[in-house]
């Protein structure tokens, strides 16, 4: 009889009781502790059972869950003697910093002060212990009442000593999400504040904490060295490109084929490989994101559940923002081909505006792209680029990002939409009309905002030749920035029915009020470009007829737009 699947479950201990379907996962806690790794930052994507691990690890190790060993009975790790004498046997620090989600640096801290209070109110029963000092307890109430920014920085330290003088072992840590302020702080400009908060706090609690026993952290990056663990060499960090715990993390092929089989859906192994398999995790590949596969159960159809479960505003905002060859290597990722390219695992944030590596980096961490190859020499030091071999993960996440692109025109009322109709149907007029509309209300939404000049036009057309790739990927076939002829073009559209579709060549012209004394001379100069440069000569090779290739000049003096033939 199939189990029932139960979603957006993360407590280990209420998936056991109830029954609710579970993939046996507990085998991570004999390889994390037979590796005697001191402290161990995991990184995975979103949705990958990072938070029901670590409830694993606590209801496993923690003494506040003593005489629950019948939680494991038939599980994997209870086939081993030595471990079930070791459940329930250590002082346990559990903490999320999965809610930390603020705006300012002020309210971050208040809510991580407030999920501490939270956890020294949970030991208030040492205020009443004689292994507490009086200024201990002076100390202890002051968290729980009122603590300092300062007091906050030592806290994790100081609880880990209060546990040691009553239990009289060291304290395994918990650290679920470690890396959500930071991302926050990224997106809402306090990195430096936020940076300098957490470097203290982890020094305290992970480097020169002797109360430790062991530590493992969960995040979705490896926020870079000299960020926030340059004081930490005593870090064990396991990401998607390595072997450790490969499997420990999301799904398996041969588990997500039996799930298939227990729920009645055995026919459906094929379509559900297709849209979810693609995620590898070192040398394993195979992978299937959890949260998709459990939706899929529960739903029996298909649909992007993974892909839309948290805001992709920073990954929109980085791809959108992004200079040419940003967009014209994300374009090229659309269309299914691969992408090589320098890969630092380190996530430097700072790094983020413009840098391509470092927008590949942090989407392969994220779990939207994967590594199917890699070039590295012989002895690389650590923190190093690798070239790695890069595509999209998954169908799932390819209907993601032509959503996401979608969603960068919705606010035209509709002009969008109707600009690619006048295009399609030749009407020149209706074109003009409806691109003055979009450039009008998107136009600035496509630049940083910090260098607003010479490449905001250049960052809109590439963005909105995306558009049309998207909108247009049924009949046709969209490049932009190509070698042809004897130069380049902006955007080719080639129809994948040469019979029945047209073809069209748009170059994008900036005004130059120096050389051009309208737009309309604008206009002339990108349609002489065209011909000048034989940008049709890869459509006429395909056996595309030159009258059935239109070829449009779009000429931009801010966001006024005027499109000539």
């Amino acid at each position: 009889m199939a189990r029932t699947v139960g979603i957006g479950i993360q407590d280990f201990e209420w998936l056991i009781t109830e029954n609710i379907f579970y993939v046996d996962k507990t085998d991570f806690i004999r390889e994390w502790w037979e590796s005697k790794d001191a402290v161990t930052l995991i990184a995975r994507p979103r949705r990958f059972g990072k938070t029901l691990n670590l409830s694993m690890l606590n209801r496993f190790f923690s003494n506040r869950f003593a005489g629950k060993g019948d939680l494991f009975e038939g599980l994997s790790i209870w086939e081993h003697e030595e471990y079930r004498n070791l459940q329930g046997t250590y002082p346990v620090i559990n903490l999320s910093f999965a809610a930390v989600k603020e705006t300012s640096f002020e309210t971050a801290i208040q809510k991580i002060c407030q999920l501490i209070i939270n956890l020294y109110s949970d030991y208030e029963f040492l205020l009443e212990s004689d292994t507490l000092t009086l200024a201990d307890k002076v100390y202890m109430r002051r968290i729980i009442e009122g603590m300092t920014e300062v007091d906050a920085t030592l806290s994790i330290l100081q609880l880990s000593k209060f546990l040691y003088q009553y239990y009289g072992k060291k304290a395994i840590i918990l650290l679920d999400e470690y890396d959500t302020p930071m991302q926050e702080a990224y997106v809402h400009g306090f990195w430096e504040k936020i940076v300098a908060f957490t470097r203290s706090l982890f020094n305290s609690a992970f480097k020169t904490n002797p109360w430790l026993e062991r530590a493992v952290m969960t995040g979705i990056t490896r926020v870079s060295k000299e960020s926030i663990f340059s004081d930490l060499n005593n870090l064990e960090v396991v990401t998607t490109t390595s072997n450790k715990y490969a499997t420990s993390f999301g799904f398996t092929e041969e588990e997500v084929f039996t799930a298939l089989d227990e729920c009645g859906l055995s026919e459906e192994k094929e379509q559900v490989k297709k849209w979810y398999d693609g995620f590898v995790f070192g040398k394993y590949k195979d992978i299937y994101n959890p949260w998709s596969i459990i939706n899929f159960l529960d739903k029996k159809k298909y649909g992007t559940y993974w892909a839309n479960t948290s805001a992709n505003g920073l990954v929109s905002k980085l791809i959108r923002e992004g200079n040419s060859q940003i967009k014209t290597s994300f374009e090229q990722l659309l269309r299914g081909e691969h992408l090589w390219c320098a890969i630092d695992e380190q996530i430097v944030y700072s790094q983020l505006d413009g840098n391509e590596a470092a927008i590949w980096s942090l989407l392969l961490a994220s779990g939207y792209l994967k590594a199917l190859d890699y070039e590295q020499e012989d002895l690389v030091e650590d923190g190093a680029e690798v070239n790695y071999e890069l595509a999209l993960t998954n169908y799932e996440v390819k209907r993601m990002f032509y959503s996401m692109v979608r969603g960068w025109f919705q606010n035209t009322g509709g002009a969008y939409n109707d600009f690619i109709k006048a295009l399609l149907l030749g009407d020149k007029k209706a074109m003009n009309v409806y691109m003055n509309r979009v450039a009008s209300r998107v136009f600035s939404y496509f630049d940083t905002g910090k260098q607003p000049s010479a490449q905001e036009p250049e960052r809109f057309y590439h963005g909105f030749a995306l558009g049309l790739m998207v909108e247009l990927s049924d009949r046709y076939v969209i490049t932009s920035n190509r070698e042809s002829g004897f130069g380049r073009y902006d955007v080719v559209i080639e129809p994948k029915n040469f019979k029945e579709n047209e073809a069209f060549i748009l170059e994008f012209k900036v005004h130059d009020p120096e050389d051009e004394q309208s737009l309309k001379d604008t206009v002339q100069a990108a349609l002489e470009q065209i011909k000048q440069k034989k940008y049709s000569e890869s459509l006429l090779a395909k056996g595309i007829p030159e009258e059935r290739i239109k070829k449009y000049g779009f000429a931009f003096e801010g966001k006024t737009v005027l499109i000539g033939s």
